[in-house]
């Protein structure tokens, strides 16, 4: 079910990009949504990793550097009957790890020093679990996609803006169907900020998925049920620093930084009372 909604979001997404490129600029700017969203998704698919990676400061790290971190995913790796990702450390106080990479044979689990610090043996096992589910279901291909929708949409709009101010498009005006319209004044307004809640839809989607499936992986939830309420409690003292907005998805708990609230409707995760609520419950009905 929650694949099925997120096939649903994005096709959402990818209507939204070309329907908006043709209220805006007529065939003409319905075929640049699509090929921009084509071309888009291509360095989604090719380069999300290595952005992620460097934004994030993460580095490489050995077996003889981080053997408990190695032993973990090893174990859990040979059980999921998945190839043995490459591994990071990001030098990060605030306990916190992703998954990227765009197939299991492509994948990278960055953890913080934080997380390897502050993590008992089961709950470590659990954070593990969880990303690489995400990893399995080649989610952090999915949320890049969103992401490079959402993004392409948002500029469209903004080039619309430009645009209008400076003109319009230029071409004939039965090729443009009256883009400075109402349906230009939606793309303009509506179409970014539907973007953004689909792309948080399909986020929240696939971190319930996730924690679901990294459960199952480790045999019980009790482990990413205890890491999860650890994460939340150390993540609000211990705030992260030069987290990029565009890879905050990625991380198994929203990257709080100084002075920063993440509430609600603008979430990329979902709440961890109702993560957590979700884990307990598999234990009652498995």
């Amino acid at each position: 079910m929650r694949a099925l909604k997120t096939g649903f979001l994005l096709t959402a997404l990818t209507l939204i990009l070309v329907v908006g490129g043709q209220a805006l600029a007529g065939r003409q700017g319905m075929t640049f949504g699509l090929i921009l969203a084509v071309a888009m998704n291509g360095m989604a698919y090719f380069f999300s990793d290595k952005i992620a990676l460097a934004s994030s400061g993460a580095r490489p790290v050995s077996r003889e550097q981080a053997p408990r971190l190695y032993t973990v995913m090893e174990r859990l790796a040979a059980k999921g009957n998945l190839p043995m990702p490459k591994l990071y450390i990001i030098p990060q106080a605030a306990p916190n790890a992703f998954a990227t990479g765009r197939n299991p044979s492509h994948a990278s689990v960055a953890a913080t020093e934080g997380l390897l610090e502050l993590m008992n043996d089961d709950e470590l096992e659990g954070v593990i679990a969880h990303e690489l589910s995400h990893v399995r279901n080649y989610d952090i291909l999915t949320t890049s996609i969103a992401a490079t929708l959402a993004g392409a949409i948002t500029w469209i709009a903004q080039m619309g803006r430009f645009a209008l101010i400076f003109g319009g498009w230029g071409g004939s005006r039965d090729d443009r169907r009256g883009g400075g319209g109402l349906e230009t004044l939606l793309m303009l307004v509506v179409a970014p900020i539907a973007a953004l809640l689909i792309q948080l839809g399909i986020s929240r989607q696939r971190e319930y998925a996730a924690d679901a499936a990294g459960a199952r992986l480790v045999g019980h939830p009790y482990g990413l049920i205890s890491a999860l309420e650890k994460l939340g409690a150390y993540n609000k003292r211990i705030p992260m620093t030069n987290v990029s907005p565009a890879n905050a998805s990625l991380y198994i708990v929203t990257p709080l930084s100084a002075g920063q609230v993440f509430t609600g409707l603008f979430s990329t995760h979902p709440p961890l009372p109702e993560r957590i609520a979700a884990l307990r419950q598999m234990t009652v009905t498995r």
